[in-house]
């Protein structure tokens, strides 16, 4: 096999979207910087960091409109220890929500499962409240 000296350019596919905004805040996080930058902006990353900047986890975030597919400028707090996806999306009933949060979250007294439901995005406790 012989390459013709043809580069070829290799475009890097999102998986997630929202998976590539929580890494590079994660990882922000760990190397203590104070703002990330979070490229492209999508409806579900915004409700996602609203209910991290509810329960205290990130500080203020800005959304930044290039008229592309926007950008979002978060202020951390230092409060973060972990934050991911879990892909594939399961479905979850009620009665599951508590075993999934016991798997998942290191201990009883804090940490959060944030869901789509029908009603929007929340938080686990959230959702075990409004039954959906």
């Amino acid at each position: 096999f012989r390459s013709h000296g043809h580069a070829s350019h290799v475009k890097m596919v999102r998986i997630s979207v929202l998976n590539d905004a929580l890494n590079s805040i994660c990882n922000a996080e760990k190397r203590g910087k104070r703002q990330v930058l979070v490229r492209p902006a999508s409806k579900v990353t915004v409700k996602f960091l609203q209910v991290m900047m509810k329960h205290g986890y990130i500080g203020e975030f800005e959304i930044v409109d290039d008229h592309r597919s926007g950008k979002i400028v978060v202020n951390l707090t230092g409060r973060l220890n972990k934050c991911g996806v879990i892909s594939p999306r399961y479905d979850v009933g009620i009665s599951d929500i508590e075993t999934w949060t016991n798997n998942l979250l290191p201990s009883r007294q804090f940490g959060f499962v944030v869901m789509t439901t029908s009603q929007g995005i929340m938080d686990h406790e959230e959702a075990k409240r409004k039954k959906t």
